[in-house]
């Protein structure tokens, strides 16, 4: 796990899905943790919105350049669909947050070679970075 979170850090361009202008939603915080450590991101949720004067994408499709890591903090029934979007559009890194991860989203990863750490949160894991 250790070298996938290494492989993860080194992508400059992350997307959060369940980005919320809410200031006291983890996936603003999150949004806004990698945004200061200076990487490209980008916020998905389908509710549009803003965060920082930075729109925020309704899907991954959306989104104007293809993220390095997709990193998912939305209930886990959502997960798995995020996960079967992320296979359609070839995206091959996923970050799941505690709280976000099925087991079937986690599996569904692995039988689609999309790398997948979970368990672990980036906020956390940023600290160390």
């Amino acid at each position: 796990m250790e070298a996938l979170i290494e492989e993860c850090i080194n992508q400059r361009v992350w997307a959060v899905v369940g980005a919320s202008p809410a200031s006291s939603k983890y996936g603003h915080k999150i949004f806004r943790t990698l945004r200061a450590a200076g990487y490209v991101v980008y916020g998905v949720n389908p509710r549009n919105g803003e965060i920082d004067g930075q729109k925020l994408y309704r899907t991954l499709a959306d989104l104007p350049e293809k993220p390095g890591v997709v990193d998912i903090v939305v209930p886990p029934k959502i997960t798995e669909k995020v996960v079967r979007q992320c296979a359609e559009l070839g995206l091959k890194r996923v970050w799941m947050q505690p709280g976000a991860q099925s087991e079937e989203a986690i599996q569904f990863c692995r039988d689609h070679d999309i790398k997948v750490v979970h368990d672990v949160c980036a906020m956390i894991q940023r600290r160390e970075w």
